[in-house]
């Protein structure tokens, strides 16, 4: 185990399974016979982005935590040769509802989760995502109902449309571009810490070190953009919250720039009996400083 909280192949052993016709990259951790935690990561993050640490806490609470990377990221299937709308027809379809084809949706993003769910042998599992993870533990909650024992999650939004919008600024750095003189990761690391926990500051060099690991493993910037379409033209998920009638737990930041905090409140609203819990000082990561109190709240709301 590193300092950081990171996980290298020499920790974990990185296994690969079949779901949805496609194949993804997946660790385990903890006992197959406890009830199962399958841990969905946001937009362009490989599954390390949940710390193996933060794993390894959950599976001593007695469960059987499952992370992985989405497609088109990282280790898994990557779906190379299909293009991404421009941005602009992107916001023509969530604006306005101009018909957008995309390479895929966050629909089918949740049906490669429950598949991986399915090639385990796994009947029921709490569902936890963080950000576009949220987004797709939300969906597969809602539209596979017998499948989820509660849900997490995590600095996400119900895609309502006025609800949790990024400033142009926040925008503008998702789609930053590395200035003359800068490395791709010097990049990213310059938009992560934009994006991070003022109240939980990192330094770059921690940071750095999880922009390392992912290139190491894997960098698809076709990916990026194809992942962000499903974002941007999927709709808002009101309906299917409201249908919702698991245990629910919602965690947002108050300080989250990319997702602001009024896109949480607005999913535990649509939500029947959820529980919203606002961290000031939290940006859009997750802080090394709280993932002890994330593990403790996600182990409350699922038992």
């Amino acid at each position: 185990m590193r300092r950081d909280g990171l996980s290298d192949s020499r920790d974990q052993e990185t296994k690969y399974i079949n779901s949805n016709g496609l194949k993804f990259a997946y660790e385990t951790f903890g006992k197959k016979s406890q009830p199962a935690i399958i841990l969905v990561a946001g937009l362009y993050n490989q599954m390390v982005r949940w710390p193996e640490a933060f794993c390894q806490n959950l599976a001593s609470r007695d469960f059987f935590v499952i992370r992985f990377d989405n497609r088109d990221i990282g280790l898994s299937d990557w779906m190379t040769g299909k293009e991404a709308p421009g941005i602009i027809r992107q916001v023509m379809k969530s604006r306005f509802g101009i018909p957008v084809k995309v390479p895929y949706s966050l629909d089918d993003m949740a049906a490669d989760t429950v598949g991986i769910l399915d090639a385990l042998g796994i009947e029921q599992a709490h569902f936890v995502g963080m950000s576009m993870g949220g987004m797709i533990c939300q969906i597969a909650s809602a539209r596979y109902p017998s499948r989820a024992f509660s849900l997490t999650s995590i600095m996400s939004t119900s895609g309502v449309l006025k609800k949790g919008r990024p400033s142009w600024k926040a925008s503008m750095q998702m789609l930053k571009r590395p200035s003359r003189g800068q490395s791709r990761i010097d990049n990213t690391v310059e938009i992560l810490q934009f994006l991070g926990s003022p109240g939980y500051p990192v330094s770059d060099s921690i940071v750095r070190a999880m922009a390392e690991l992912e290139f190491g493993r894997g960098s698809n910037p076709a990916g990026y953009l194809r992942q962000m379409a499903a974002i941007n033209t999927a709709p808002d998920r009101v309906h299917l919250l409201n249908s919702l009638k698991i245990p629910a737990l919602i965690i947002h930041g108050r300080e989250d720039l990319l997702v602001p905090l009024s896109a949480g409140i607005d999913t535990a609203k649509h939500i029947r009996n959820s529980r919203l819990v606002v961290f000031p000082g939290m940006g859009h990561n997750l802080p090394l400083q709280l993932l002890e109190r994330f593990a403790e709240l996600i182990a409350e709301n699922a038992k």
